[in-house]
């Protein structure tokens, strides 16, 4: 069967077209390479590994078998198309691992970059810093260990740290209170703290607003000079407009050759960033900075392609000197545990949950999920815990009349016209679900409870705007400062209905027909709910199989809830999300490993006409 015929999406078929204009006589089994390795990026790989797809039909219906994994690697090998490390192809062939171009270019650039700076110790005063922590953390007082506080001493003693935490976990109290014992020590800037270049940022503008605000809200109880607080920083910027995003090119205006003016910079909500943006992130920061990564390990990796945060938490460890010195600093004893990781002690993982208690349902469901124990994860929902209840026969009738009854709270709230009682009621309840198509989707459940509603209102079918409709934008707008997943309540007013969204002065007010591209919200999929936090969360899952259902998908799902969730979904299905893990096909962890595996040295700065081209 011809190369031709197979089912290849428009982007496949135009790099399989590309290439062959490049080689008229490249095989078909090169070709169906670098199809699957455009598909793959697809579906969050960064890489094909080809024992996974050697010898076998990667479309099923089809009859193209591809060649076996040493004729396979052998006819790349041959191909003009396709370079080793360090070469100039479209395609690169690292080890079983085949690569297009930017993407091998992007890993390597990360995993030299990374290693440079965790390898690059700064001058630190650990006298000042052990009296900064142990002031900054007197709240710990009597926690043994004091993850937060060791994860601080980290942060000011390294150029990168990365903390990983669950919700609740305390992420955002250790950042500003470690950025505040960085302000303090001698020296921290050449002119003082003031001039101490801090910035924030997060992957979307919902975050960064977030990020901020919880920033804004933690410095003002800080046991620190108000010249310190002043220092803090109060806003924070998308990755894009950080980096200086230039519309449709890969390219960005901040790069190794016109790096950032920062001393220090935090990203939370690390595990949504994909490989390619951290790449540009890491590339852009001038070598003498801090690189401080939050973010939960366990919760869905980017849409796009990598899973860079898990990565860098894998290996992750404290050798017996970095145990003396955090003795020494921070008087707290942890464990020697050798890291398999050269990031090694740069990695904390921060596990008390202030949020649940130790009766938490939802907790010891996010625990049992996580260590994937699918049957103590029945066996838990069965025991009709307070802040757990599983609907384990669905029905989307049924489901929508709980939805009804869940959002006439929130519908009779938006009477008042209040936009503040209206973001309470709304956020008091969120229905989650795994997917956006059939009716346990977001479009089949927010259609539905729409016609209800405007039934109820007695408003015709194809009315579009009504008091109480609830919707999320899917497009930055940065002139309006709307950005995708931002929320937004339309609201009878003075002057008719207008769309409310929360803004950190209050409430911003927008005439419907001036809002960017933007989708019904009464549901949403646990993707887009990353980061977020209501009251109570009803998870809806499919009936059928999907690839989907991931335990890191049911884990982030329950975890946006504080009070209570609602599961609903049958036995079979949720045994699929606990047991299934979804593994991204990459190399920057064996990058980072410290066995001994080759580890190619990418230039600071790569031939960006090789990124552009491939």
């Amino acid at each position: 069967m011809s190369l031709a015929e197979l089912p290849l999406g428009p982007l496949e078929r135009a790099l399989v077209d590309s290439l062959r204009r490049l080689d008229p006589a490249a095989g078909e089994s090169v070709l169906a390479a670098a199809a699957l390795c455009c598909e793959a990026l697809g579906a969050g790989d960064v890489c094909l590994l080809l024992e996974r797809r050697a010898g076998r039909r990667p479309w099923p219906e089809h009859a193209f078998v591809l060649p076996g994994l040493a004729d396979w690697r052998a006819q790349l090998q041959g191909s003009a198309l396709v370079g080793a490390p360090g070469g100039f192809a479209p395609l690169i062939l690292d080890g079983e691992r085949l690569y297009l171009a930017r993407y091998h270019a992007y890993e390597t650039q990360l995993a030299a970059q990374l290693l440079r700076r965790a390898a690059d110790v700064p001058e630190v005063d650990e006298a000042a810093l052990g009296e900064s922590l142990a002031r900054l953390f007197a709240f710990n007082a009597g926690t043994l260990p004091d993850w937060q506080r060791l994860a601080a001493a980290q942060a000011v003693r390294r150029r990168l740290s990365v903390i990983s935490g669950g919700p609740g976990t305390g992420k955002t109290t250790t950042v500003v209170r470690l950025l505040a014992a960085l302000l303090e020590q001698p020296g921290a800037a050449a002119s003082g703290a003031s001039d101490l270049a801090i910035g924030l940022a997060a992957p979307t503008g919902k975050a960064a607003a977030r990020m901020a605000e919880a920033i804004r809200t933690a410095k003002a109880a800080l046991p620190v000079d108000e010249a310190i607080k002043a220092a803090l920083p109060e806003e924070a910027r998308t990755l894009h407009r950080l980096l200086g995003s230039r519309g449709d090119t890969p390219r960005v205006r901040h790069d190794a050759a016109r790096p950032l003016a920062l001393d220090v910079l935090v990203v939370d909500e690390a595990s949504m960033v994909d490989l390619a943006l951290m790449a540009k992130l890491v590339d852009a920061l001038p070598p003498h900075a801090r690189l401080i990564l939050l973010g939960d390990k366990d919760q869905l990796a980017a849409v796009e392609a990598g899973a860079v945060f898990a990565e860098l938490c894998e290996g992750r460890g404290f050798d017996a000197q970095a145990v003396a010195d955090l003795r020494r600093i921070t008087g707290q004893a942890v464990a020697v545990e050798a890291p398999r990781s050269k990031l090694g002690d740069a990695v904390v993982l921060l596990t008390h949950s202030h949020r649940f208690a130790g009766d938490s349902g939802i907790g010891e469901l996010a625990r049992r999920i996580n260590g994937g124990d699918a049957a103590g994860t029945l066996s838990l929902l069965r025991e009709n815990r307070a802040d757990l209840h599983w609907q384990d026969q669905p029905s989307p009738a049924a489901l929508l009349e709980r939805l009804d009854q869940a959002y006439r709270p929130y519908l009779q709230a938006t009477r008042s016209g209040d936009p503040a009682q209206a973001f309470a009621a709304f956020n008091a309840f969120r229905a989650l679900t795994a997917q956006r198509e059939g009716p346990w989707g977001v479009t089949g459940i927010n259609e539905a409870l729409e016609a209800r509603i405007k039934r109820r209102l007695s408003l015709p079918e194809r009315e579009r705007w009504y008091p109480g409709r609830a919707v999320m934008v899917r497009q930055n707008d940065y002139a309006l400062g709307l950005f995708n997943g931002d929320i937004g309540l339309c609201l009878h007013g003075e002057f008719g209905l207008r769309v409310h969204f929360e803004g950190e002065d209050g409430y911003r007010a927008f005439a419907p027909a001036r809002l960017p591209s933007h989708d019904s919200a009464f549901a949403m999929t646990v993707h887009k709910s990353q980061g977020s936090e209501f009251g109570e969360v009803l998870l809806a899952l499919p009936e059928l199989p999907s690839p989907l259902l991931t335990c890191a998908l049911f884990y982030t799902g329950i975890t946006r809830a504080k009070h209570r969730v609602d599961i609903w979904g049958r036995p079979a299905r949720l045994l699929d999300a606990v047991e299934t893990r979804a593994e991204r096909a990459a190399g920057l962890a064996r990058r980072l490993a410290r066995e001994d595996v080759p580890m190619e040295t990418a230039p600071a700065t790569p031939d960006q006409g090789q990124l552009d081209l491939f």
